[in-house]
């Protein structure tokens, strides 16, 4: 068994032109005065980590790295969840997604892709740097306008979409394996990986590449109405990171899962602060515990009715609540004895 490490917070939520939200010194200090002991960085946001001289400059990881640790924090991944996703985009969502890119890669699929692919290599490269072993993003997308199957799906398009994704990230995965790295794809809705059964195609299209792992949020099983447990049962050997983030799932006589093209607040299924939906922390922090997952518990807020600040407050001291210290005692070995091969037949009446 191993101790689930935190609390840590993932900072893209909070990020805002106003301080302390709009330079790393202040979101540090703002985190670690909360309570927590991580942060999980976004690397879209510029004045938090500069991408490019992180992959090329040891010395400016050690310098970044020393801030944080400066307050008493760790850098806990670093985050591609917006690059990742622009890895594989169907044409469908292309106007939508150009707002995660660049300028001058807006309007040119093509250059928006391989810029995304070379930015995802890049934060393997500083990850090394500053000492992590893992870091989080998303997989991106080629099927999901083909998720509900109407009209009927065509033999061979399901594989051939793996294929092509699984084609797009083995170059990535290459160099997440030549610096040591895990690559924790988030599954989530609106990405090719969004269950069990398509995280088990993406791996088996990657010829099991042994650096695609699992960035575990129960919050979007909770809208998919699967069982967000016994799925630790199932991956648990994959999961490498960790979002404490909450989730409920109320339909009615008018609206389900598909959620009548509403607001956030208006859907049957939508997101809440860890505490004020419907997850079951205490059995989901066991099952980490027990299996011995070595997970940052990095609380993400999104909830459409608390502010972020409060949640932000709460954050820390829920999963500081929710952490258990593995033991390393057997709780009856008091009434034991020292092993003697001959009781051992005794008592078997050998």
């Amino acid at each position: 068994m191993k101790t689930v490490k935190g609390p840590a917070i993932f900072l893209a939520q909070f990020v805002d032109q106003k301080a302390p939200f709009n330079t790393l010194d202040g979101m540090c200090k703002w985190a670690a005065d909360l309570g927590y002991k991580g942060i999980q960085i976004p690397t879209w946001e510029t004045f938090l980590i500069d991408l490019d001289k992180a992959a090329e400059s040891q010395t400016y990881c050690d310098e970044l790295k020393g801030k944080v640790n400066s307050y008493g924090l760790e850098i806990t991944e670093l985050s591609t969840h917006l690059q990742g996703q622009l890895v594989a985009v169907h044409s469908a969502y292309d106007l939508m997604f150009d707002n995660f890119a660049p300028d001058a890669y807006k309007n040119n699929p093509t250059a928006r892709t391989q810029w995304a692919i070379e930015t995802v290599k890049k934060a393997a490269i500083a990850s090394r740097r500053l000492g992590l072993n893992v870091s989080a993003t998303f997989s991106g997308s080629l099927l999901w306008h083909t998720w509900h199957p109407w009209p009927q799906r065509p033999k061979g398009l399901v594989e051939m979409g793996f294929e092509e994704l699984a084609k797009r990230w083995l170059p990535i995965l290459d160099v997440y394996e030549d610096n040591g790295v895990d690559l924790c794809y988030e599954i989530h809705p609106g990405e090719d990986l969004h269950d069990g059964v398509t995280f088990e195609r993406f791996l088996e299209a990657t010829g099991n590449h042994k650096r695609v792992n699992i960035l575990y949020d129960p919050s979007h099983f909770v809208l998919q109405q699967l069982d967000y447990i016994t799925y630790i049962d199932h991956y648990h050997e994959f999961i490498k990171s960790f979002h404490v983030k909450d989730s409920e799932f109320k339909p009615n006589g008018k609206k389900g899962a598909f959620g009548g093209y509403g607001d956030w607040i208006d859907r049957a299924g939508r997101y809440r602060s860890p505490g004020d939906g419907q997850i079951d922390f205490k059995s989901i922090f066991t099952k980490l515990t027990e299996y011995g997952c070595d997970v940052w518990a990095v609380m993400e807020w999104e909830c459409c009715i608390k502010s972020p600040e409060q949640g932000a407050r709460e954050g820390a001291p829920f999963i500081k609540s929710h952490i258990i210290e593995a033991t390393e005692k057997v709780f009856d070995d008091f009434a034991g004895g020292s092993t003697d091969p001959e009781l051992l037949k005794k008592i078997l009446n050998l």
